[in-house]
């Protein structure tokens, strides 16, 4: 076996491709070498392809012996699902799955045509457990990771625990929702960068990339041969339509995925996207985590995207709804936020509305009084970046009547509660949950 440096030197210089053991290894990947991480090219490739490792599913004929669980009737059975009576789930998932996957980013991108459901669609534990697995299979202690803030924390704390160093791209939202960013602070994040990880809609701001910035982050990823991370996990809920295609980025863009969204977060499934010879790179590192994503989750989360389709329309209209009435609210009580043009967030200035005490950031100081007067829960936005210090995010996405009660409890708390009307007490001890600096 090649020593690992001898590896990453062949690499790195392009001599790889030229030798029949790299043409071997690479098995048509060449361009796509430099991406992976030394965890990829140390690993044992060709145990992992060998069917004896992970033998494809069966078809129906043949009889296998070779099951790695029981599926027999038994005492503990309790009617066990098809998901357990049939064979083991494909390493890259369910084909009915993939196929839903591939159709679902077919209408959602406004594109004809999705990905190839038996090369470019992985399935994996969740959106979370994908980006795990793209983390592990392209990124090594050291290189940079660009993330735009605000972001998901888990954006950023996955590279941070793979010893990446993050690079942050401020952002902020205009009135009218639309995400803002300098073209050129971007473009100096990516020199040198191995991944820019981008969330389409935002979370926390519910922010959309427009066409033109689509359009220039596929340009500035090109020009610095830089791999695009997608999370598309909120993608179902767009407000002003499809998001436009990024055809010039599809040969170095990786999408996230999840069927949360559809009201299956307990599931946890999810899946990645993308050219084949990155996406077995990923593939590779998933199977040595976690081979098997449950196959009872994958049977549901196949029949709720195929049902989706244009049945989701009435949820999106639900949530624009909600949307609505919860910035209207907000603005009433003296906190107004932008209109996020997708998911269910709203992204709200607090500095104003409480002042912070020393050492903590005015969005934090804000979701402690506010959970232990009120007992309502928002997100800190310093969770999300320096840039969210003051801010905090509110969930549109509750049950309706705890959305009202929430909404009105927190009017209360800004406002002070109408003539003759005393707050009642909250339990002391409600903020513990935001008591780590």
């Amino acid at each position: 076996m090649t020593p690992l440096f001898l590896t990453k030197l062949l690499v790195r210089t392009g001599a790889a491709r030229h030798l029949p053991a790299g043409r071997r290894r690479a098995q048509g990947a060449e361009d796509y070498l430099h991406y992976y991480s030394d965890r990829v090219l140390a690993a044992p490739a060709e145990a992992l392809a060998d069917p004896a490792t992970f033998p494809a599913a069966p078809s129906p004929d043949v009889i296998d012996l070779n099951v790695g669980a029981p599926q027999f009737a038994s005492p503990l059975s309790l009617g066990r699902p098809a998901a357990d009576r049939g064979t083991r789930p494909e390493a890259w998932g369910l084909p009915a799955l993939r196929q839903a996957v591939a159709r679902t980013q077919a209408r959602q991108f406004g594109r004809g045509d999705g990905p190839d459901p038996a090369r470019e669609v992985l399935v994996t534990p969740g959106a979370s457990g994908g980006y795990a697995a793209v983390l592990d299979a392209l990124v090594n202690p050291g290189d940079r990771v660009v993330v735009f803030d605000p972001t998901a924390p888990l954006l950023t704390l996955g590279a941070l625990s793979r010893r990446a160093a993050v690079r942050r791209v401020p952002t902020t939202l205009t009135a009218a929702g639309d995400l803002h960013y300098d073209p050129d602070a971007l473009s100096r994040a990516l020199r040198g960068a191995k991944l820019v990880v981008v969330a389409d809609p935002g979370n926390p701001t519910g922010a959309t990339l427009t066409p033109a910035q689509r359009d220039h982050l596929a340009w500035a990823a090109q020009r610095s041969d830089v791999v695009v991370v997608l999370d598309e996990t909120f993608a179902p809920f767009r407000y002003d339509g499809p998001a436009a295609p990024t055809p010039d980025a599809r040969n170095r863009t990786l999408r996230l995925g999840s069927v949360t969204p559809y009201g299956l977060a307990s599931a946890r499934v999810g899946w990645v996207t993308g050219p084949h010879h990155l996406l077995k790179a990923v593939a590779l590192t998933a199977v040595t985590n976690a081979p098997f994503v449950s196959g009872l989750g994958q049977q549901l989360a196949a029949r709720e995207l195929d049902r989706a389709g244009d049945a989701f329309g009435p949820t999106v209209e639900e949530l624009r709804a909600r949307r609505r009435y919860t910035l209207d609210r907000l603005t009433a009580m003296g906190l107004p936020a932008p209109t996020p043009r997708g998911g269910y967030f709203a992204w709200v200035d607090v500095s104003r509305a409480q002042p912070a005490r020393p050492g903590t950031t005015p969005g934090r100081a804000f979701a402690e009084r506010l959970l232990r007067a009120a007992g309502v829960l928002v997100g800190p936005g310093c969770a999300f970046g320096p840039a969210g210090a003051n801010f905090v995010r509110v969930s549109f996405a509750a049950e309706d009547g705890r959305l009202r009660e929430g909404l009105s409890r927190l009017a209360r708390f800004v406002n002070g509660p109408p003539p003759g009307k005393a707050s009642a007490p909250v339990a002391e001890g409600r903020a513990a949950a935001f008591s780590r600096a």
